[in-house]
């Protein structure tokens, strides 16, 4: 199970975002890690320069406490208030308003609610202030304070976040704050050395050393452009928002994310920092005080698995992003993609997996021309789609869909209508069968009507109102057309179909197997 380290949110409720959460009382830094006020202004590592090779220096791994005392006063704890969304003593069903046990007197509207504590980590990226941290550190934070190495506390303000970067820049009053900077030069490879600092379960100055894991991973739906460093140098909750360094004190990630068997979210050696060529760029934005924005199509993609390319007929090897639907009003719809088209470059750069489309879109500004090359039923061709600006929330449903599409109203006849085929009865879309499972006009497709329980669709218990939009890669508005694409895949002795659904909850691809009745 994936943990991203956040703080907890009062005694009820733990959440495994990174930050540790304190219970009742400010956690100290470790006294061996007291210092005198630091020396300001950039700390210059004594081993290595900026752009070198990952080469260890001679004698290295030997010990990093050399490094550790040179970059750690840049590393900070960041503490966090919030305030819980539902008052203390006040029963919270799921559906309805909270509400009070009896005898328990409301509070008053001036009152505020109660609030939680967290920490998290960060480190100073500038001399005047600026730090930078994890978004799910700070977000939603009414207060932060930030403690320094030598345990001053100061008070600070948030200067923008993003949350699809999972990044946040803070800034502190003052100056000559020792910083450090994002290696982005030199490439870290898999095996390379690497120290973790941070502020684990609220302790403070804490330094932790392994190396490059992997590299390029894509771990969470959230945090779409980020490919991920995977490290197995310990981080816990509360390292999120720390730096990961290499051997010569260059910052070349943010600490993230874990996978964690425990509820706790304990290290087991699988951590995920965000590489540093990704976080400079953000918080470089987020510094000049920019809203980061980013290209977009309006597009539902995933990956083209190896039971599609037969279905479609497609080489073995084929790569690509499969469009499982289409936003209406988008900037996708309004250029003609459709549902089942596979995108296979994007302004001449090959995209092999739906990761590196969404990276690639995002990358652009909103305006640009987007050059999409796609295979549609067999054949290449080309669509230029105008990028519009990715949405704050990327996975709202559109205000103009309908809610209750896809459900059956209740004393209704329900009888089945159409020609049975692979064990479902379909019919083509007509206003009487519109209204009674509740299909959006702008559909266009077959309808399930009724789906025999002993066939390949009942086992898998395709639901009666579900509507078939493409049988391999191309649409379907009749049953002689969906009958046709299935006599073509069995004189080609396929095993299955590609069969793109409609459901209430979006499309849905599926290779259905050829029932043999």
């Amino acid at each position: 199970m994936m943990k991203r380290k956040e703080f907890i949110l009062g005694a009820a409720v733990g959440l495994t975002f990174a930050a540790a959460a304190t219970a009742g009382g400010v956690i100290d830094w470790p006294g061996a890690n007291a210092q005198e006020r630091p020396a300001a202004g950039r700390l210059i590592p004594s081993a290595g320069a900026a752009g070198l090779a990952f080469a260890p220096p001679q004698g290295a791994p030997l010990s990093f406490a050399d490094i550790f005392d040179q970059v750690s006063p840049a590393v900070v704890q960041i503490d966090v208030e919030t305030r819980v969304a539902v008052p203390q003593g006040m029963i919270q069903i799921p559906g309805f308003p909270p509400i009070l046990p009896p005898g328990r007197q409301a509070p008053g509207e001036d009152e505020e609610g109660p609030t939680a504590q967290g920490a998290g980590s960060g480190f100073f990226i500038s001399a005047d202030g600026f730090i930078v941290t994890n978004n799910h550190v700070v977000e939603n934070a009414t207060k932060i304070t930030v403690r320094l190495s030598d345990e001053r506390e100061l008070e600070a303000r948030l200067v923008g976040r993003d949350q699809a970067t999972d990044l946040a820049v803070l800034k502190v009053e003052g100056g000559n704050f020792p910083f450090v900077s994002f290696e982005t030069q030199a490439e870290p490879r898999v095996g390379d050395w690497v120290i973790a600092v941070g502020n684990p379960f609220g302790l403070g100055g804490t330094a932790t050393a392994g190396i490059v894991s992997a590299k390029a991973r894509d771990i969470d739906g959230d945090t779409p452009y980020t490919d991920y460093l995977q490290i197995d140098a310990a981080i816990n909750r509360g390292n999120s928002g720390g730096p990961t360094f290499d051997i010569y004190g260059r910052v070349i990630g943010v600490n993230s994310a874990i996978i964690s068997p425990s509820p706790t979210g304990g290290s087991v050696g699988i951590g995920f920092a965000i590489p540093a060529s990704i976080a400079k760029s953000v918080t470089d934005r987020l510094m000049r005080g920019e809203t980061i924005q980013r290209g977009y199509l309006g597009v539902k993609i995933q990956n083209l698995p190896d039971d599609y390319l037969g279905p479609l007929d497609l080489p073995a090897d084929q790569e690509g992003a499969y469009i499982a639907e289409v936003t209406l009003g988008g900037p996708a719809a309004q250029a003609g993609l459709r549902e089942g088209d596979i995108v296979v470059a994007l302004n001449g750069q090959p995209i092999d997996s739906s990761s590196a489309l969404t990276r690639r879109v995002g990358q652009a500004a909103p305006g640009d021309n987007l050059r999409l090359e796609i295979i549609r039923e067999g054949r290449r061709q080309t669509v230029t789609v105008r990028s519009g600006t990715r949405p704050a929330d990327i996975n709202a449903p559109p205000g103009n869909e309908d809610e209750n599409e896809g459900s059956i109203e209740p004393n209704r006849p329900q009888a089945p209508v159409g020609e049975t085929i692979e064990g479902m009865t379909v019919a083509p879309l007509t206003d009487a069968l519109r209204q009674r499972y509740s299909i959006d006009e702008r559909v266009r497709g077959l309808v399930v009507t009724a789906v025999t329980a002993t066939s390949e669709a009942g086992r898998i218990q395709v639901p009666v109102g579900t509507v078939i939009l493409q049988v391999n890669g191309r649409p379907v508005a009749s049953a002689a057309e969906f009958r046709a694409q299935v006599a073509a895949a069995r004189a080609a002795n396929r095993e299955g179909v590609l069969i793109l659904f409609r459901t209430p909850q979006g499309n849905r691809p599926f290779v259905l197997e050829l029932w043999d009745n």
